[in-house]
């Protein structure tokens, strides 16, 4: 670990030199890439050198045993006490540091909610879904936009897909792909009976044109006239526009613009995430075992979430936790989830780089 921490710093210092480059600073792109780069170095660097600095205190309190002093040996021991647990602390610290980022942290994400299992119940938890999502998102001053939904008559939501854009988005949105099940009385149940619905979520990193080459050659491209609830016309215009990726097969449509054109950029948005996702599966296909079960494979099979209205409870199963603020985690509260489980995983990597 320590000869990694020293090569850091180095490249630290490197590009510290960069930065103050007349020909790099000139350099947009170049200083930019040097910037996050440097702003990335900074936060396991300054932990390092407060390390450092540590390890020398320390040294010098042990020196300060052997003093004829029993009150000076007193202190020292003391400080030496607080010293080490401040030394493990930050060794910790650094060990979480230095673990493998994941690539797509900062990227923007699409989201998307698909009612599953238990007709308009699951078509209307959908919507809360989207709601708890978009207030998460919101509190944190990130901008929501919606790509394509699919309402119902009463109020739910068979299909929503909406863009999430913030630094970060990623690393935090990426804990809610796979199946979240409610058990609740439905609004038409009038003997009091739960009903249990599921509704599936897939979260997509944002790719951009450097991820994902997409040859128009590849692309059959229609468009047609957007329709609302029971088929009825939204617009008056072929607004509504489907692309199909010929080579996978894959179908993106928006409608929810009426300039074709917006539709159509926001509709291959989501089909570069597609794609963008289908080839990280196919990379973790051939990994390991141990390798797939690793945060961010993007497995949507399994149920990862039970959120039972009649108790107010809120379960994630992958964790064992159980949170009595249903309410609270619906109208968007959704930290508490989030760092128990970003905290879950971080520990299964360091145990990992551990054996």
């Amino acid at each position: 670990m320590f000869d990694k921490l020293i090569g850091v710093e180095e490249r630290f210092i490197d590009v510290e030199k960069h930065l103050s480059d007349p020909k790099i600073v000139q350099d947009r792109d170049a200083y930019q890439k040097y910037v996050r780069e440097h702003a990335e170095l900074n936060k396991i660097v300054t932990v390092y050198r407060q390390y450092k600095q540590t390890l020398q205190n320390l040294e010098e309190s042990q020196v300060l045993l052997k003093d004829t002093d029993p009150e000076i040996k007193d202190l020292a021991r003391d400080e030496i006490a607080a010293l080490t647990r401040e030394k493990d602390k930050i060794e910790d610290a650094l060990k979480t540091l230095l673990l493998p980022r994941d690539p797509n942290d900062d990227k923007n994400v699409i989201v998307e909610i698909r009612a599953g299992t238990g007709g308009e119940e699951a078509a209307l938890f959908a919507g809360d879904l989207f709601r708890m999502y978009s207030r998460y998102a919101e509190n944190r001053t990130w901008q929501v936009e919606v790509v394509t939904h699919h309402p119902t008559g009463v109020g739910g939501l068979k299909e929503v897909i909406a863009m999430i854009q913030g630094k970060g988005a990623y690393s935090v949105f990426k804990y809610e792909s796979g199946t979240h099940r409610v058990q609740r009385v439905p609004t038409t149940e009038t003997q009091g009976r739960i009903h249990t619905s599921a509704v599936t979520v897939a979260v997509l990193p944002e790719a951009e044109d450097v991820d994902i080459a997409i040859d128009p050659s590849e692309l059959k491209i229609d468009v047609y006239r957007s329709t609302g609830p029971g088929g009825q016309s939204v617009n008056t215009t072929d607004s509504a526009v489907r692309i199909t990726h010929l080579p996978t097969g894959l179908v993106v449509t928006c409608q929810d613009e009426k300039s074709q054109l917006k539709n159509k950029l926001k509709a291959m948005k989501v089909l570069r995430a597609r794609l963008l996702d289908q080839l990280t599966m196919e990379q973790n296909e051939k990994r390991s075992e141990e390798r797939k079960s690793q945060v961010g494979t993007g497995d949507r099979s399994g149920r990862i979430r039970t959120y039972n209205f009649p108790q107010a409870r809120v379960t994630d199963h992958r964790i064992g936790l159980t949170l009595y603020k249903l309410d609270n985690i619906l109208q968007g509260d959704l930290e508490e989830l989030i760092d128990n489980l970003a905290t879950y995983y971080q520990t299964q990597e360091l145990q990992k780089a551990e054996t």
